[in-house]
């Protein structure tokens, strides 16, 4: 009876040795596995900010040789007289790098309407265009005309401006930076950067904002036919037929100096405010996907983009960017 009581004892303690080796066992599988997926989530965090950076330089780089082929552009033919690397009227360029993709956007000041010069009926027809309720609209359009004329200082405008927090004055002076217009009584970040609402079958689709239609270097006079947007077309008073027709047209290739003839006729009488391409001032947004070793692209995707003064072919300073944006996402761009 002894001896079958010390091996009940021996049987008890090598169970709870057994169960403690299992419950330690657990244990370190749990440590194990938990390693295993913060070192894996760690390695994908590291492979993603990796190919940011590298799409980065490389939309960069794209940016780069895109303002050299501006530049070759008049100058240099293929054998059937078309252009080598670039003519006026190309709204984007498809880059190949080794290393990744690019697509380059290009925007000519003459695509927005320019915030200094633009008259209140201009202005005010823009902001109805891109969806602000007409009392908003003159609200806005006052404040943008008051923000930009000499003044004492001591307007409406500029009172509610004091009692802003934290308070600031008008410049009453030229908006060197469209971003200013969001300072000004009225606008919002929905207006002006833009938003999505949904059309009559239930779908997101994309409200253009201020900033796509209005700038600080354009005009109020003309306006590029292949990157204006159909926003700033309604608002200087083309037909919304006409402004399909225009869109119906630039999906088919880019209107060239040849074709804006037959543009300005079916636009109708303000058909004569549709140009092609710009004077000297462009701005480039290069949207880049970095290589895969497997020969895909990621799917990661940075976009920068520069505002580019060129003064021309040869010139010993042949081109000036006037401000360049590390930062500027787009959702126009689509991949081949």
């Amino acid at each position: 009876m002894r001896t079958s009581g010390l091996n009940r004892g021996g049987f008890g303690r090598r169970g709870a040795a057994l169960l403690a080796v299992l419950w330690l066992t657990a244990a370190l599988s749990a440590i194990a596995f938990s390693v295993a997926n913060s070192v894996r989530g760690e390695i994908e965090r590291t492979s993603t900010t990796v190919d940011g950076v590298r799409a980065h330089y490389l939309a960069s780089g794209a940016i780069d040789r895109t303002i050299a082929y501006m530049l070759w552009g008049p100058n240099d033919k293929k054998d059937d007289g078309s252009a080598k690397f670039w003519e006026q009227g190309m709204p984007r360029l498809y880059l190949r790098f080794p290393a990744g993709d690019a697509i380059v956007e290009i925007i000519p000041a003459t695509a927005k309407l320019n915030v200094n010069v633009a008259t209140q009926e201009q202005l005010f027809r823009l902001l109805v265009s891109i969806g602000a309720p007409a009392a908003q609209a003159r609200e806005i359009t006052l404040a943008i005309v008051d923000w930009r004329k000499p003044s004492s200082g001591a307007g409406p405008f500029d009172q509610y401006y004091l009692t802003r927090v934290p308070s600031f004055q008008a410049r009453h002076a030229s908006f060197q930076e469209i971003e200013e217009v969001l300072l000004v009584r009225g606008m919002t970040p929905e207006l002006f950067y833009g938003t999505y609402v949904r059309d009559g079958s239930g779908h997101l689709v994309r409200r253009s904002g201020f900033k796509d239609c209005a700038g600080v270097y354009g005009g109020n006079l003309a306006f590029d036919v292949n990157a204006a947007d159909p926003a700033l077309l309604r608002a200087i008073g083309l037909e919304p037929g006409a402004v399909q027709q225009i869109l119906a047209a630039r999906r088919q290739g880019p209107i060239l100096r040849k074709d804006i003839g037959r543009i300005r006729r079916f636009a109708g009488p303000m058909g004569n405010k549709l140009v092609v391409g710009g004077n000297s001032i462009f701005t480039l947004r290069a949207t880049a996907r970095a290589r895969l070793q497997d020969g895909r692209l990621s799917d990661m995707r940075r976009s920068v983009a520069a505002t580019v003064k060129f003064f021309g072919y040869g010139m010993q300073s042949p081109y000036q960017i006037l401000r360049w944006y590390d930062y500027a996402p787009t959702d126009t761009v689509a991949w081949q």
